[in-house]
């Protein structure tokens, strides 16, 4: 997530995030518990835009709601792993982290929005 211009399409926007979640996770130290986080954080954060695709498909109000809900569970969740996975303090790789966490946070935020206008 660099400081481009915000991308405004959301489909894009979170293929975009999942795209950068795959490049950090090539940069972080290989132990143990970084190995089962990086999966974690993979699925997680490409399942925020699969959902989110999914729930623009108008298979009815309900199952837009349950994936619009996903995709936020799945931003939380995605947030949840980047401030889990070892960094070993490396200072770029810390700096990317807190570039993550916002792109989570305001993407919770996002799906948030969207549902309580769909509720």
């Amino acid at each position: 997530m660099d400081d481009k211009k915000p991308i405004y399409n959301l489909e894009e926007r979170t293929l975009q995030f999942a795209i950068a979640i795959k490049e950090f996770t090539k940069k972080l130290p290989r132990t143990n518990a970084n190995t089962v986080y990086i999966l974690q954080l993979l699925r997680a954060s490409a399942s925020v835009g699969a959902n989110y695709i999914e729930a623009n498909e108008n298979l009815g109000p309900k199952d837009k709601k349950m994936k619009m809900k996903i995709s936020k569970k799945e931003s939380k969740e995605s947030r949840f792993f980047v401030r889990l996975v070892d960094t070993e303090g490396i200072k770029g790789l810390e700096e990317e982290r807190m570039k993550l966490i916002q792109e989570t946070t305001e993407l919770m935020n996002i799906f948030g929005t969207i549902l309580k206008k769909i509720e």
